[in-house]
């Protein structure tokens, strides 16, 4: 039979009432240290788990944020859960993950579940849901923090965004290629209709314009996985001597293709990459990538939700985030 607070307070020899105060967390003064350690000690002895229901019933909190990403599959995502996980769980939160595929109704799906009271806050990464969409989830006071939005777009209500500076990063990758002397640079978009896919792509054609080159629209490819879409762009006529890739999943697709083509990296072909990730560093050749801080990210998402959750008045913030280039094996000079 489950142990309750009633068998806690029996073999502590105290009241109910010191037990509630002690294992919730909110004894003060009035409860000695001496009376703590014996109630924590019988606790432990009987194998006391709390009720989650019961307190939730009393504090109106659940003790557990939502995480939302699009893409489980992509390298990215399961290391912003872990990280947002091994935060939540330092901060007395369990996290529930929710993969939407990137696609307009699971994002919708998804914030009517949230909206049953299921979670306390939400750190989501959405393409189609916009700050108006989550404005019921803020009126039932489930704080939220987007990952990846432009904060130009946020609108009045009270978000906190977590934004990683896209345009600086697709600059800096494109950039470096340049230095390397190259100028048939090709992009790989990644998800289209999606706004960081926007933010990269024009970074890069800017910064092509930038240093004098010609904007070539067959170099910038659709961000299929395809094989075949790779074959048409390095079977062009004058092909591409380096390529940007817009994410991590692309980059590993794209280093795929080029094996099987016998083409080798980075002496006939260099190769950028957006994100960085675990395998990395483990490539042939080791992966030049352009790096965003997924842990820092994801502990800082977890630090501003749990502020918003215990303080709902906690002025929001809008917090900038520096990509960065970590320069490896696979680029090498124009051919």
């Amino acid at each position: 039979m489950r142990p309750t607070q009633k068998d806690i307070a029996k073999l502590a020899q105290v009241s109910q009432a010191t037990v509630s105060l002690v294992l919730n967390g909110i004894s003060d003064s009035s409860v000695p240290q001496v009376t703590q350690r014996k109630v924590l000690r019988a606790a432990k002895t009987l194998g006391y788990v709390p009720n989650r229901v019961a307190q939730s019933l009393r504090t109106q909190q659940t003790k557990t944020i939502a995480c939302i990403v699009p893409d489980i599959t992509n390298p990215f995502y399961p290391a912003l859960e872990r990280g947002a996980q091994k935060s939540a769980e330092s901060n007395g939160y369990d996290v529930l993950i929710y993969n939407t595929d990137g696609l307009p109704a699971k994002e919708r799906k998804c914030l009517d579940r949230l909206l049953e009271g299921r979670v306390d806050g939400v750190i989501g990464v959405f393409f189609h849901v916009n700050a108006r969409d989550l404005r019921p989830l803020l009126e039932r006071n489930i704080a939220v923090v987007r990952i990846e939005a432009n904060p130009k777009k946020t609108g009045p209500w009270p978000l906190d965004n977590l934004y990683v500076d896209n345009a600086e990063g697709a600059k800096a990758g494109t950039e470096y290629l340049i230095e390397l002397g190259h100028r048939r640079i090709a992009m790989i978009a990644g998800r289209p209709h999606v706004a960081t896919t926007f933010e990269r792509v024009n970074a890069y054609k800017r910064t092509l314009r930038s240093h004098g080159l010609t904007i070539d629209d067959t170099l910038i490819h659709d961000g299929s996985e395809e094989a075949e879409s790779f074959h048409r762009l390095l079977a062009l006529k004058l092909p591409p001597t380096a390529i940007l890739a817009g994410n991590n999943r692309s980059m590993m697709r794209l280093m795929q293709y080029v094996h099987t083509t016998g083409l080798r990296v980075p002496r006939d072909i260099a190769v950028v990459g957006f994100d960085d990730f675990e395998w990395a560093d483990y490539f042939h050749p080791r992966l030049t990538v352009i790096a965003q801080p997924i842990e820092a990210i994801a502990k800082r998402a977890v630090s501003l939700l749990a502020a918003c959750i215990e303080a709902p008045d906690t002025k929001r913030q809008t917090i900038h985030i520096k990509p960065k280039l970590v320069i490896r094996e696979s680029c090498g000079s124009a051919r």
